[in-house]
């Protein structure tokens, strides 16, 4: 029998889009039931599940591959999104080992779905993407808890390439992330290739498979890696911060080295100075079961890595989620507590004199999300773990530029009296949401609208270029104003405006506009329109034919040029071309 002690249990986190069967998946593989008692039949909280090998080798349908795996099972992380993956972490980075990205392969890539890829991009967490919902596709005949080779195999030949044709789309949706992909049962080298497990998490298809993937690549790439020691002082992460009723804060945690003892001194991560305190009890919930939906939980004395438990102690009301989490001795106290101290520094994120404030739920998610706005080069000018609150409100609404009075939360709720301060200030804009990506696309739609309405705005105040033509026979006054017939030849003429002929020579100013008897505040380009022009007598300074601009100041031509050029239709780009090119004979440096 291989020795498995010194091999600590590889962390397993379940990611994926909403509904795309997670928890399902879960279900399954620890014949829980959780889904059934869950709102939605989505999950809402995080939760940690220890699946020991004995377990998986009832589920490939052979018990005496228990002699043959290192590993002592598999501990699942079940989240929403990726939310775990980015609460747990440590000094290195991620903390899970390996992970599952659910996809409906019906439906396809979805938000989370490309946000889990590229946060495990990152991390470089190798991975297995389950095809989920196989009993789904048209005509397929389920074969309960049977491998995916032994199924696809009793499916019709229409079938079978029905589901190829799915599949394929998601090796081509991946190939676009970046990622070589293939049917695990054809990949070569897993180091390479990514494996897809096409599964059902409601009939059980394809599970052994996606349990014998990631059991073998925790052994191939990962043994190094799970090296622990029971006896050295626990490590762990917070993954939840919660009320429980009779026991008051408590901390569901992930252990991830060493162990961790009933009357152990603690060191938690939180924003102001460490807590210090001891465990009053550890509660661990019952084999194939969850701490969040386990009503009773079985007291215990000590656990291992790794595992997830639940901490009852004292003064646990200021740690967060992601902190880290570490058991002291007297002697060790004084170093311990510098290490959690450095640990939650090196999470302050660069930020500058100006730009947007974020606010998330834990240290991982201000991490991602902060890496993603400064990626886009959004300047961060505050980064926070917490709720939205009054102050941060009011903060923002001092910041005069519209782009930057902006808080973006992820995972956050806004107190009250921050919401009865946002309703009265109509400056700040505040944008929640549970998928990074989406409050990314958030902003930047809100910050092209501003631009958008900035440009109307000068577009509104400032002149624009002009050019028209008096027409033959159309003089119908000749002064004291002159009314003659134009042509808008580019751009656009309006009320209350200088025109200039040719020569550069002001010569008037537009008093009035009218098409068909009406009266008209500006005519485009195209546009036959009787002009009545104050100060010009026809004959004198303008005569019929003669070809006028708007005189557009200064001031307003360096706008032009400089701002919104590319804004300009085609012909107002050509007639403030012209326009520039008269007023810089003389002056070459006119508007510059």
């Amino acid at each position: 029998m291989i020795d498995r002690k010194n091999l600590r249990t590889p962390i397993v986190c379940v990611m994926g889009h909403v509904d795309h069967g997670k928890t399902t998946l879960l279900d399954k593989i620890r014949g829980s039931t959780i889904v059934s008692g869950e709102a939605g039949a989505i999950t809402q909280h995080i939760g940690a599940t220890e699946v020991k090998i004995g377990v998986i080798a009832d589920k490939l349908g052979d018990p005496k591959l228990i002699h043959h795996f290192l590993v002592p099972g598999l501990l699942f992380i079940d989240t929403p999104g990726h939310h775990a993956f980015t609460t747990l972490r440590s000094r290195g980075g991620a903390l899970a080992d390996l992970a599952i990205v659910v996809v409906d392969i019906n439906e396809g890539f979805k938000p989370q779905t490309y946000e889990s890829l590229q946060i495990l991009k990152r991390f470089k967490t190798p991975f297995v993407v389950v095809a989920n919902k196989i009993d789904k596709i048209r005509g397929w005949i389920s074969q309960k808890d049977m491998s995916f080779a032994v199924t696809f195999k009793k499916q019709l030949e229409d079938v079978q390439s029905r589901l190829e044709t799915k599949l394929y789309e998601l090796v081509g949706e991946l190939y676009n992330q970046g990622f070589a992909a293939e049917r695990y049962d054809r990949v070569t080298n897993f180091q390479k290739t990514l494996s897809i497990v096409p599964v059902s998490a409601i009939t059980g298809e394809g599970i052994p498979d996606v349990l014998m993937i990631l059991i073998g690549l925790a052994q191939k790439f990962l043994e190094a890696n799970l090296q622990y020691s029971s006896k050295i002082p626990g490590v762990g992460t917070v993954l939840e911060v919660k009320e429980e009723k009779g026991l008051g804060t408590t901390l569901d945690i992930i252990l991830y080295d060493g162990m961790l003892k009933k009357g152990d001194t603690i060191i938690i991560g939180s924003l102001g100075e460490p807590i210090n305190t001891k465990v009053r009890a550890l509660l661990k919930p019952r084999e194939l079961s969850e701490i969040r939906y386990e009503s009773k939980f079985q007291q215990v004395n000590k656990v291992t890595a790794a595992a997830g438990v639940k901490i009852s102690a004292p003064d646990l009301e200021g740690a967060i989620a992601g902190a880290p989490i570490r058991v002291a001795t007297e002697e060790t106290l004084e170093k311990i507590v510098a290490q959690v101290k450095s640990e939650i520094d090196e999470v302050r994120i660069d930020t500058d004199s100006t730009g947007i404030m974020i606010k998330a739920d834990t240290l991982g998610s201000l991490e991602a999300l902060a890496h993603e706005f400064q990626k886009d080069k959004v300047p961060i000018r505050k980064a926070e773990v917490g709720d939205i609150s009054h102050r941060d409100t009011v903060g923002a609404s001092t910041v005069e530029d519209p782009l930057y009075s902006v808080i973006i939360g992820f995972n956050v709720k806004i107190h009250s009296d921050a919401r009865d301060f946002l309703q009265e200030s109509s400056n700040v804009r505040v944008f929640i949401n549970d998928v990074i990506y989406r409050l990314i696309e958030d902003y930047h739609k809100y910050v092209k609208e501003q631009q958008e309405m900035s440009e109307k705005k000068i577009f509104e105040t400032i002149i624009r270029p002009g050019k028209f033509k008096i027409l033959p026979g159309c003089v119908f006054r000749q002064s004291k104003p002159a009314v003659v017939g134009v042509r808008v030849l580019g751009g656009v003429v309006r009320t209350n405006v200088d025109i200039i002929l040719e020569n550069g020579n002001v010569v008037g100013k537009i008093k009035g506009l009218q098409a068909e008897g009406e009266n008209i505040p500006s005519a485009r380009v195209g546009k036959e329109v009787a002009m009545a022009i104050e100060g010009a007598t026809v004959g004198r300074q303008i005569k019929e034919e003669d070809v006028l601009y708007i005189n557009v100041p200064e001031r307003h031509a360096k706008v032009l040029e400089q701002e919104i050029y590319e804004s300009l239709s085609t012909d107002e780009k050509e007639t403030l071309d012209i326009l520039l090119g008269l007023k810089r004979k003389d002056n070459p440096f006119w508007a510059k």
